[in-house]
């Protein structure tokens, strides 16, 4: 099936700016759904719905029009004080198999499962089995020893190890390979690892790494004696009623009907199913070009762990709730702790983005004075967000098995009908 040429290519790093793959959240406490008061600048929690946020209004109206132009496919959910305010869904799961997308259709994440990883480590270090500055050397065997001896939890967490996700400034990571099991998968991040060169001294820079987080996902699997897969399910899935949530592999990714298939753009304006073509790459990105996630045999602590958009908004109620972890270590887990560079200004002119923060995790964008976290995720054939509006009782899920430019927009226009911008 074809679609229209692509628009100007932004950068992977460029395009998850708007996905969550930028860092951001200011301090201040955590608000439980449906608690009183509202942050200054945007809509009262406690006021109407917006019109344009419900069906038939300006966002429903914007992702139809894009899926009329076969330039989304996926689902997206709004739901404020968890309860679903509107709810679509557009596209082939599986074309081959003749299956629709559905608004509980599962969807491969790529980064957006980050904060799980994170936030297995702040449950870590909750029950005293971690501290955050600890060297990971304390925990983990097999390090090279320029990274034993400088590379700490709390850099890891905030993506300033040094790890970035090249191996120097502007060269591309070593070709992917087809994996046919997990083991396999991670015998081979530990052989790349260990010839890395890390591209600043850590705690010096931030550079977004999601080989850092990898090897957080072994952190986790060794500390807690399970695997990172394991840990997340029954910690944070399980007791957030994440049902259909798991970190599936290829084989379940292939043959299961609930699960999206990625569809990539290609050159000659067709996309391909990523799972069913493992020799075929995305087009899009700087050292993503040519990769498909699915080689992998399934997700880690760096990604591709698999959600519906309702599990998500479970997860944003569980968290808030504080049944995750308590109170004061969900503050921790939200809050930022690395400032960066300013955002770009919103394409409208107005700039309406505050400073960025990175969390233990999420990422936290200041909006219109109201603070959110979230995380998205792009890789060949998907795109993918979601974002928790602390002050304002919203959650925003946006899960596209299409390429990461088919988002970005929808982003832009969620923030700014949501804080009332």
């Amino acid at each position: 099936m074809t679609s229209q040429p692509p628009a100007p290519t932004p950068s992977r790093r460029s395009a998850l700016g708007l996905l969550g793959g930028l860092p951001l959240a200011a301090g201040g406490l955590l608000a439980a759904p449906g608690a009183a008061g509202a942050a200054t600048g945007g809509p009262a929690r406690s006021g109407p719905i917006p019109k344009d946020l419900r069906p038939g209004g300006a966002f429903d109206r914007y992702v139809k029009e894009l899926a009329d132009k076969d330039e989304f496919s996926g689902t997206v959910l709004l739901a404020h004080r968890g309860r679903h305010v509107l709810a679509r869904a557009y596209g082939w799961a599986d074309r081959e198999r003749g299956v629709r997308n559905r608004t509980d259709t599962i969807y491969a994440l790529a980064s957006a499962s980050k904060p799980f990883t994170g936030l297995a480590v702040v449950r870590l270090a909750e029950q005293r089995k971690l501290n955050f500055h600890d060297l990971v050397s304390k925990h983990l065997d097999g390090l090279p020893k320029e990274m034993a001896d400088q590379i700490t939890v709390h850099h890891l967490l905030t993506h300033t190890s040094g790890l970035g996700d090249a191996r120097r400034p502007g060269e591309k990571p070593p070709p992917e390979r087809i994996h046919h099991s997990y083991e396999e998968q991670m015998a081979a991040f530990w052989e790349n690892l260990k010839t890395f060169e890390p591209e600043f001294t850590p705690g010096t820079k931030k550079a977004y790494s999601s080989m850092g987080y990898i090897l957080l996902g072994e952190l986790v699997a060794k500390v807690s004696g399970m695997s990172l897969q394991d840990y997340v399910r029954r910690h944070i899935f399980r007791p957030a009623g994440m049902e259909d949530s798991a970190y599936y592999d290829r084989g379940q990714w292939l043959t299961d009907g609930r699960i999206a298939h990625p569809y990539m753009y290609q050159e000659d304006g067709t996309r391909v199913d990523a799972v069913r073509n493992l020799d075929k790459g995305s087009v899009y990105g700087d050292a993503g070009q040519g990769s498909n996630s699915a080689r992998g045999w399934m997700g880690t602590g760096g990604g591709n762990g698999f959600a519906t958009a309702p599990d998500l908004v479970r997860f944003a109620t569980a968290l808030q709730e504080h049944r995750l972890t308590s109170r004061p270590y969900t503050e921790l887990y939200v809050n930022g702790k690395i400032s960066a560079k300013p955002l770009r200004e919103d394409p409208s002119g107005s700039a309406l983005r505050g400073e960025t923060f990175q969390a233990y995790g999420p990422v936290a964008p200041l909006y219109n004075n109201q603070r959110i976290i979230t995380h998205g995720g792009g890789a060949g054939g998907i795109s993918t967000s979601w974002s928790i509006y602390l002050d304002l009782d919203w959650t925003a899920v946006i899960l596209s098995n299409y390429d990461l430019r088919s988002i970005e927009p929808i982003i832009a226009l969620e923030r700014k009908l949501i804080t009332g911008a």
